[in-house]
């Protein structure tokens, strides 16, 4: 059995970290080399102009230089200039510049237009003012002046409501108005300005990691791409229980995919901070997925920040298991361990956080030079749309890979498949794209949560496009409590329980039995709830993959319950994941994967497809398949030879393998 390997191993990280840096180099870094760069991306640190002014003490700079070249190599800067009112002068700016590009570090610069923090909440600037919009004027101006490059940090959004945003707002939606006005921002005062200033500058807008609800606060995924010169992306997810965003870890591989979807070849990298996390695994993941999803560059917020301690954190459950992150090997990277004749034991304290990013980044480096393209279940999500907010990311926390698109599929052959969540309703020819689909042979999975969505429109809307005209599956409006499983569709016992053993709450989904068909159903007391109902439309297949009122609930679901829900849905993958929720896969078009546990715990899992060995992409490990079992559910791979692989995934760890 291949099981997951510490990818820490000694002999790794002394061919990744090794240097062949001069002899003074290597003393300054306590007589170890500095990190090597990284091969397959960048690596870039954001400066805020607080520690920008900070920096005037041209002693503290290059002792916070020091500190962190030697834990982490950076191949950029982002120097801001302005940020909740303080603004770098421009002496300083220069000075800063210099002192970088003296040393073979490209700089650019970086801006955010935040305003004062009111109340503990995040304020924009307030675009109704005159004196605003000149002031933001200047600052791209300024900045441009100094940089041939300049990012805007999370903050170009607007949340202000004074008497003059809404006397501006009119009879206007608060959308409608702010995504209006900051088109007209983003245009004429941020990239208009920045471009008279100087010509040759490209101005980047890094969109921020709550992709759901940007329409609300004038972040125009639609119209924004067009207007500047690039995009980047908030690929940080933290940790989802102690943060209140309905963040999941899938996410930071997930949405630099879907970005990248909406600009193709203009997504300049993904951006990780230190915050909001309880161990720093966590941290480490955030990078981890960042460049797994092929990211150029991962930006490091912030300067200050990578130089404070990294502790370990609430880690103790897996600290002596052979984890991807293996806190261990990171101390002595950092720290020169004692001479063996020396007593005592080597207790170092916790090395800098620059030291975990680039301890994380430097194992994950010579796996994505092996990497392919990433592919995934196309789910279409239209721009400016909203509507079981972050699914796809529970989604791909439960082993389904996704590939988060802006627009319906031009076309679709037999045997594709297609998801659809609540938010494409937001497209009003989604029927007659669906239809079309189904015509053409294709599958078409929609959410309960756009069955009722469509059910609710279907009275303003002509025939045609209504959802009626291709099933009569109906929402109920009631939900019912469910803790049960039959181990078969035809077996009334239920053999499997949720992980807790309490109920969830699922909608009751109605239809006509022998037009539809319940393919997985839990039990309330013994009444089946259909989980995965199958409606045949011309020559393809509808499903209806009926959600539950809390999306975490479906980590509650039991493995062999995910399994038949999965395995119509990854029928035309290359390559399935089975096992609990918490473990993701990340497939490529080249023939190697990564499956990556976001658990606690060891647990045991099932890789399956059409091939007959798998080849370990860091030890070289090869494994030899074996015929799949049958299990509940329908067979989508039914008469082609499909073999199953037993993989043991250890906590808070990934596996990169290729298909032999």
């Amino acid at each position: 059995m291949i099981r997951f390997l510490p990818s820490a191993a000694p002999a790794l990280l002394a061919a990744v970290l090794a240097s062949c840096l001069p002899l003074a180099a290597r003393a300054a870094c306590g007589g170890r080399p500095a990190p090597a760069p990284m091969r397959n991306f960048h690596v870039a640190v954001y400066i805020p102009v607080g520690v920008v002014e900070r920096m005037a003490d041209a002693d503290w700079l290059a002792r916070s230089w020091q500190a962190i070249r030697c834990n982490v190599h950076v191949d950029k800067v982002y120097i801001e200039t302005f940020r909740s009112g303080e603004t770098a002068g421009e002496p300083l700016i220069e000075r800063v510049k210099s002192f970088f590009q003296a040393r073979g570090v490209a700089t650019a610069g970086g801006i955010a237009f935040q305003g004062p923090t009111r109340a503990g909440q995040f304020h924009s600037l307030d675009y109704s003012d005159p004196r605003t919009r000149e002031f933001v004027r200047h600052i791209s101006a300024l900045t441009a002046r100094h940089f041939d490059e300049i990012i805007l940090d999370d903050f170009f959004f607007s949340n202000s409501k004074t008497d003059a945003d809404i006397a501006a707002k009119g009879d206007r939606s608060w959308t409608a108005f702010r995504l209006q006005m900051m088109d007209e921002v983003a245009r004429d005062l941020v990239e208009g300005a920045a471009q008279a200033a100087n010509p040759r500058v490209r101005v980047i807008v890094k969109f921020p990691n709550w992709y759901e609800h940007f329409q609300g606060l004038g972040y125009d995924l639609a119209q924004e791409p067009k207007i500047f010169d690039g995009i980047y992306t908030g690929t940080e997810t933290r940790d989802p229980e102690i943060t209140a965003q309905q963040l999941q870890p899938y996410e930071s591989f997930e949405i630099f995919r879907y970005f990248s979807n909406i600009a193709p070849g203009r997504n300049g990298g993904g951006w990780v901070d230190t915050y909001g996390t309880r161990y720093l695994d966590r941290y480490a993941e955030q990078l981890w997925d960042t460049v797994f999803a092929k990211a150029p560059e991962i930006t490091l917020f912030n300067w200050a920040d990578l130089l404070r301690p990294a502790a370990p954190g609430a880690r103790a459950a897996w600290q002596t298991l052979p984890t991807s992150f293996n806190y261990g090997a990171l101390l002595h990277q950092a720290f020169a361990p004692p001479p063996a004749s020396s007593p005592g034991r080597f207790n170092p304290p916790p090395p800098i956080a620059a030291a975990a990013a680039g301890y994380a980044l430097a194992v994950a480096d010579p796996v994505v030079a092996e990497l392919g393209d990433p592919i995934g279940l196309a789910a279409y999500k239209p721009l400016q749309s909203d509507g079981e907010d972050f699914l796809a990311n529970y989604l791909g926390m439960l082993g389904l890979p996704l590939d988060l698109t802006p627009s319906f599929p031009d076309s679709l052959s037999p045997g594709d498949t297609i998801l659809l969540a609540q938010s494409a309703a937001a497209d009003p020819r989604l029927v007659l794209e669906m239809e079309s689909a189904l015509r053409a042979g294709a599958n078409v999975v929609i959410t309960s949560g756009l069955l009722c969505a469509l059910q609710r429109e279907a009275r303003d809307l002509p025939p045609d496009r209504r959802i009626s005209q291709i099933t009569e599956m109906r929402c109920t409006g009631r939900e019912l409590p469910v803790d049960s499983y039959p181990s078969d569709p035809d077996d009334a016992v239920g053999a499997w329980h949720n992980a807790d053993g309490g109920p969830a709450m699922f909608p009751l989904i109605s239809f006509f039995t022998n037009e539809s068909w319940s393919l997985v159903h839990g039990l309330d007391h013994g009444f089946a709830v259909p989980l995965l109902l199958m409606d045949q439309y011309s020559r393809g297949t509808l499903y209806v993959w009926v959600m539950p009122e809390n999306p975490a609930d479906l980590y509650r679901l039991p493995a062999p319950v995910l399994a038949a829900i999965k395995k119509p849905l990854a029928a035309a993958l290359p390559v399935r994941l089975d096992g609990p929720s918490g473990i993701s896969i990340f497939p490529y078009n080249n023939g190697t994967f990564i499956v990556e546990s976001f658990l606690p715990h060891p647990a045991a899992i099932t890789i399956t497809g059409r091939f007959h060995r798998l080849e370990n992409l860091v030890t070289g490990a090869v494994d030899l398949g074996r015929c799949a079992p049958a299990s509940i559910g329908p067979s989508p791979m039914a008469g082609r030879s499909e073999e199953v692989f037993p993989l043991a995934a250890e906590p808070h760890s990934w596996i990169a393998l290729r298909e032999r």
